[in-house]
């Protein structure tokens, strides 16, 4: 089927093939007995963040803004991820990197990747810093740099060259899972996508995450044509100042036959793979199958952050269970000693 859609897509294309090559997947290794793999693409508005999960093992790609800091630990917390195998800082621009600190108070990190080792602004101080509380540095990984997590492989693929832009220096590596494959690429440009796509390396997805939220700057023709998904995920936020995404980006995904998904129409999106499927499940989808649950406090605590939230703000929909606290009012909040979130500013 994949076969075909790409024979088609070729077709209406082939005055940008000419220059185009690829190279052929690798063998897949089949997951185990009782294997399960996901990636939660977070919702973290304007910004990006997803967590990929197999076998009890964990990378955590990007953390959105620094005001997502409450939301990426409460989000860790729900899903018990309080070790992480990797932590990927695809490149230094605050709504990719400044939630990781939410992240680094919360779990034990192994290995934390970046393009870069040094970046004047505080929000990458921060990052340093809470590594450095772990007796962790930074990594600059290479393409072709291969590890395992649980039953999946990652292997990194870019970037292939030095750049000014810190949205071409975005770390891309793929996540294979049996024979289905997730594609990650910060927010990398066209320009860092020709180079990619000249240096030979195997882009082929099941999975896209869309690069620089949807921007026409970025899923240029050519480079579609290679990864060629089956869906796209687009971490985006409502009604942004940026007009992301962009119609254009969109209109080339129609043309691929490419199926959508976006953090600003269905919140948080988990695609789960058995490694010979994926399947997708939204969080506004799931909220819709149970309108009968009962009705919101007026403020959601977190005990474990001493943080409180409005109702509808991500981080209150993910606090655990055992941490949740539920408060009439706002003054009874901060009385208890709690601090409004500086996501949803209750």
């Amino acid at each position: 089927m994949k076969l075909i859609r790409k024979s088609c897509f070729l077709l209406t294309l082939l005055a940008l093939l000419l220059s185009a090559g690829s190279c052929g997947q690798s063998a897949s290794v089949s997951p185990s007995a009782g294997s399960s793999f996901a990636v939660h693409y977070i919702d973290v508005g304007q910004a990006d963040a997803a967590l990929v999960a197999c076998d009890g093992h964990y990378m955590l790609i990007d953390g959105g803004n620094a005001d997502d800091s409450d939301l990426i630990y409460a989000y860790l917390e729900n899903q018990g991820a309080d070790h992480l195998d990797y932590m990927v800082a695809t490149h230094a621009h605050e709504d990719h990197i400044g939630g990781l600190s939410g992240a680094l108070n919360y779990a034990a990190v192994d290995t934390a990747f970046s393009p870069v080792t040094d970046y004047n602004s505080k929000i990458f101080g921060n990052m340093v810093k809470y590594l450095d509380q772990q007796d962790k540095s930074l990594t600059v990984p290479k393409p072709g740099d291969r590890f395992s997590l649980g039953s999946a492989q990652v292997e990194i693929l870019g970037p292939v060259k030095e750049y000014d832009d810190p949205n071409n220096t975005s770390i891309v590596l793929r996540v294979d899972y049996g024979d289905t494959s997730f594609l990650f690429t910060g927010d990398m440009e066209t320009t860092a996508e020709a180079d990619l796509l000249d240096s030979g390396a195997n882009l082929d997805a099941d999975v896209l995450k869309a690069g620089h939220h949807g921007s026409d700057t970025s899923t240029g023709y050519r480079f579609l044509r290679e990864v060629m998904p089956e869906y796209a995920v687009i971490s985006v936020g409502k009604d942004n100042k940026y007009g992301h995404p962009s119609d254009t980006v969109l209109s080339r995904l129609r043309d691929a036959d490419v199926e959508v998904y976006r953090t600003d129409m269905q919140g948080t999106i988990v695609a789960e793979s058995d490694g010979n499927a994926v399947t997708f499940r939204t969080e506004k989808a799931a909220a819709a199958t149970n309108p009968t649950q009962p009705a919101e406090p007026g403020y959601v605590g977190n005990s474990g952050t001493m943080k409180f939230h409005l109702p509808d703000c991500a981080s209150a929909k993910n606090v655990k269970a055992e941490n949740r606290v539920e408060f009439s009012s706002r003054q009874e909040a901060v009385s208890n000693g709690y601090e409004p979130c500086q996501r949803c500013k209750p």
